[in-house]
C-alpha cells in the first residue's frame, strides 16, 4: 500500500478564487473541504491518505481563521500554519513536506491544490521523473503551466462535484462546449469605465 498526500495552498487557491468572483471569497464561496477530503480517500482506492492544508496566518485573521482551522482538523486534515509577515508564503514549506514524504519511499500519489505552476512546475516533474502519480487540483484558466504538465493530471476543482455550492462566474475560454456558451454582461452597456 502507498501513501497518497495532498498539499492545499489555501492562500494561492483563495487568492485565485478571489480573482473569479471579484472580491473577498466567503464561506459560502469557499470550496468544501470535507468534500475534497471524499474525493480524496475514492481516489486513493484504500491506500493511505494523507491531507494537508497549508496556510499563512496574518495578525489580523488570526481570530477569525481559528474555528477553520479546528474544523479541517476534526475533518482529518493536517494543518501547517505559518506567521504572514511581508511577502513570506507556503510554496517552500509545501515542496518540503513533499520531499520529506518522498524520503521516506511510500509515497505513491501526490496532490496539489495550487495554481501557482512556477513554484509546483519542477518539483512535480521530478516526482513524475521518479514514478510519483501527481495531480494537480486548481483553476484551468489560471493554472499556467501546471494544467497542461506533461505526465501530470489536471482536474479543475469546479469538475469536483459538490465542492462549490454555487456555479463560479468563470470565463473559460480553454474548456468550451462544442456548440458555444454565452457569457453574461457583469456591467451596463454604455456605463462610463470604471463606474
Amino acid at each position: 500500500m502507498g501513501r497518497h498526500v495532498l498539499v492545499w495552498d489555501a492562500p494561492n487557491v483563495d487568492m485565485t478564487l478571489a480573482n473569479i468572483i471579484e472580491g473577498k471569497p466567503t464561506a459560502h464561496e469557499r470550496p468544501d473541504m470535507s468534500v475534497l477530503a471524499e474525493w480524496l480517500v475514492h481516489h486513493a482506492d484504500g491506500d493511505e491518505v494523507e491531507a494537508c492544508v497549508f496556510v499563512n496566518v496574518a495578525p489580523h485573521v488570526a481570530g477569525p481563521m481559528r474555528g477553520w482551522v479546528v474544523w479541517l482538523l476534526e475533518q482529518g486534515f493536517r494543518v501547517f500554519a505559518k506567521p504572514k509577515h511581508d511577502e513570506s508564503d507556503v510554496d517552500d514549506d509545501m515542496l518540503d513536506h513533499l520531499e520529506a514524504r518522498h524520503g521516506e519511499g511510500d509515497l505513491e500519489a501526490v496532490y496539489v491544490g495550487s495554481n501557482d505552476a512556477k513554484a509546483f512546475s519542477e518539483p512535480l516533474t521530478d516526482l513524475l521523473d521518479d514514478g510519483i502519480v501527481c495531480t494537480i487540483l486548481g483553476f484551468a484558466e489560471y493554472a499556467g503551466g501546471l494544467a497542461t504538465l506533461p505526465g501530470a493530471r489536471f482536474v479543475d476543482l469546479e469538475a469536483i462535484e459538490g465542492l462549490f455550492r454555487e456555479p463560479l462566474p468563470r470565463i473559460t475560454l480553454e474548456s468550451l462546449p462544442a456548440d458555444g456558451r454565452w457569457f453574461e454582461p457583469r456591467g451596463r452597456l454604455g456605463a462610463p469605465a470604471g463606474s
